[in-house]
């Protein structure tokens, strides 16, 4: 398929390339979009194309119902990848929810025996295996701000917005609640190497959740921190990206 070729609601691309030797599929994580990936084909070479996720109830798709349900989440959004998944190499980049998302997907293909990818890389996520111990997704709105202003990432601006909150809280409340109401299911390692990453002063996942995911692959794994908080690479994304070229 022609990347040109308007992708399902689910996938945005930015920057289309119409033979691309790898396709880098980035998974957005709680109460962000596809937007988040807007830059991130001016830091790759020609070749590389970004396809951002999109889940429904945010930015494109504004008008849709929030997904809370593993159950619909999961087959829908396999099923919107198979056109992009089946004629180039692929890798998966996740954040927070957006890696375990990934890795849920990554199972469901190989259980489907379709394409998996090349590389996984994931960041600022505890291993699936490791329960959420701190569930935040009945929390007041109160709660639900300040975790964010200690998430970092969110202008105090927009915090202290009370329309700007009404329209988000409810996102966010969503996406937290696809992600501390997962249940894992174990199941063989994986063949994809994985890469794992995240902010040196993260507040949401330790270096020893971080490093679970080794237990995911029977190929190689990595690990790397970088300065900042849980959403270290959203200002700067440059050096993050620097680094997955670098398995690329």
């Amino acid at each position: 398929m022609n990347s040109t070729i308007t992708p399902s609601p689910w996938m945005k691309i930015f920057q289309p390339i119409s033979q691309p030797t790898l396709r880098l599929f980035c998974f957005h994580p709680s109460a962000a979009g596809a937007s988040l990936f807007r830059l991130w084909g001016k830091y790759l070479p020609s070749n590389i194309e970004v396809c951002a996720i999109q889940l429904p109830g945010r930015e494109t798709r504004i008008k849709e119902p929030l997904i809370t349900e593993w159950d619909y989440l999961l087959p829908t959004l396999t099923q919107a990848l198979l056109p992009l998944i089946e004629e180039y190499p692929f890798a998966f980049f996740g954040h927070s929810l957006g890696a375990l998302i990934s890795f849920e997907v990554v199972r469901k293909l190989r259980s489907e025996k379709l394409p998996i990818p090349k590389y996984m890389f994931v960041s600022g996520r505890r291993a699936p295996q490791i329960p959420i111990d701190n569930p935040l997704y009945q929390a007041s709105n109160p709660t639900l701000i300040s975790t964010l202003r200690e998430y970092g990432g969110t202008p105090e601006a927009v915090l202290q917005n009370q329309d700007l909150m009404e329209l988000f809280l409810p996102i966010l409340r969503a996406d937290f609640t696809i992600n501390e109401k997962y249940m894992y299911f174990p199941k063989a390692p994986l063949e994809s190497p994985i890469v794992a990453f995240r902010g040196t002063n993260d507040v949401a996942v330790s270096l020893q959740q971080l490093s679970g995911w080794e237990q995911h692959t029977i190929s190689n794994f990595a690990l790397h921190e970088f300065p900042g908080g849980h959403m270290f690479f959203q200002q700067q994304p440059k050096t993050l990206i620097e680094a997955i070229l670098k398995f690329l």
